[in-house]
């Protein structure tokens, strides 16, 4: 008797750990796009699977005090840019909180990316991706991007001296051929700092 779609899609999700997040489009192999979307509806319903947003499915992994453990939402994004092998970007507080300069963590996400642009809903949140400036997909230190993003957050005239000791412990850590590469790239109110904080 032939195995059923549904079956194949469970034993390959049951080589992995609990708490892996799945697409229809890593299950293409086993059948068709209807036939592996209603295998996965059927995991869903019978709690194999957890929704997390269209097209986007948990193996859930369960603690035995707290249940369910979700991903956060930048887990979910990071799962989708793998899938689509595109770049992104965080922006606004996310890139603040990544550098150290807030501890508020957002429940929408915005990310800029070199893949297609979108809207997803997901749990309490969502995630945007908007096309990013050629420009700025140049910069090759992720630390750069970073502080140009969370610059642009906070605005020229909000940076405290905190804000700019953090951002030069920061620097510290790019290559100065890096720096001088990627300051060229930067908004010129970004690179005027960028210059004040580190000798180019």
């Amino acid at each position: 008797m032939p195995v059923s779609v549904e079956n194949k899609v469970k034993k390959a999700i049951s080589n992995y750990k609990t708490g892996k997040i799945f697409f229809p489009s890593n299950f293409s192999k086993f059948g068709t796009s209807t036939a592996v979307r209603q295998a996965l509806n059927r995991l869903e319903d019978n709690a194999f699977l957890l929704r997390l947003a269209h097209g986007i499915y948990l193996y859930p992994k369960k603690h035995p005090k707290f249940g369910i453990l979700y991903p956060s939402i930048e887990e979910i994004a990071i799962a989708i840019s793998k899938r689509d092998k595109a770049r992104i970007i965080p922006t606004g507080i996310q890139a603040l909180n990544k550098l150290g300069l807030s501890t508020q963590v957002p429940m929408n996400l915005v990310y800029l990316t070199d893949g297609s642009s979108r809207s997803i809903k997901v749990n309490n949140g969502s995630i945007k991706f908007k096309k990013a400036s050629p420009k700025l997909l140049s910069v090759k230190s992720d630390s750069i991007i970073l502080i140009i993003q969370a610059l642009k957050e906070l605005g020229k005239d909000n940076i405290s001296a905190k804000d700019k000791e953090r951002i030069k412990q920061v620097l510290s850590t790019v290559d100065k051929e890096t720096l001088s590469h990627d300051v060229k790239l930067a908004p010129q109110w970004i690179a005027d700092i960028i210059k004040e904080l580190i000798e180019l």
